[in-house]
């Protein structure tokens, strides 16, 4: 990661938020993300980062509730090749202000008065990634014995490898002479 796109990206998900907390109890903003690209951690880069949060006044802080939306680069878990996951976050946070009235944990504005989205963003993308995603839903995945991808074609592999309990079973098929009692009878 180039330290240029941590900066972009730092101020993209931390916002100043001075002027929500001088307001009333109530009082909300609708923020609009929209970036190409955008570094959350080391090891979390997002693209096409999308969506609102509207930030609301509480007598605690300030309440973020909105949804985001972006790709992540993404391997597939049958044949490996790299994808963009589509990926879709809900956001509902309490960040407490002042931070020195938070209970312990919890997420707090800082008294620079920059709310940071950073980590709850990224925390959020990380669990809504999917354990086993495919590059598509009918990926055929890789031939176990050459590695060939099968979404690009057959391999030439045979798959002659008969399971032990079934060995009994070949034989018999194998067997032309149980072919011509069948037909006797």
């Amino acid at each position: 990661m180039s330290n240029n796109l941590s900066k972009v990206t730092s101020r993209a998900l931390r916002l100043n938020v001075g002027f929500l907390l001088k307001e009333g109890i109530g009082f909300h903003r609708e923020i609009i993300f929209d970036e190409p690209d955008a570094s959350l951690s080391d090891d979390l880069t997002v693209h096409n980062l999308r969506g609102e949060v509207t930030l609301t006044r509480t007598p605690q802080g300030l309440y973020s509730q909105g949804q985001l939306r972006a790709t992540i680069d993404y391997e597939c878990s049958r044949c490996l090749t790299d994808f963009d996951q589509p990926v879709t976050v809900r956001l509902a946070e309490l960040y407490h202000y002042p931070p020195e009235s938070a209970p312990p944990d919890s997420p707090t504005i800082g008294d620079d008065v920059h709310l940071d989205l950073g980590p709850v963003v990224r925390e959020d993308f990380l669990v809504s990634i999917p354990m086993h995603a495919l590059c598509r839903p009918d990926c055929k995945g890789l031939c176990p014995q050459c590695g060939a991808n099968w979404n690009e074609g057959p391999c030439d592999c045979r798959d002659e490898q008969i399971d032990p309990r079934l060995a009994v079973l070949a034989q018999l098929v194998a067997r032309p002479d149980l072919e011509e009692e069948k037909t006797s009878e």
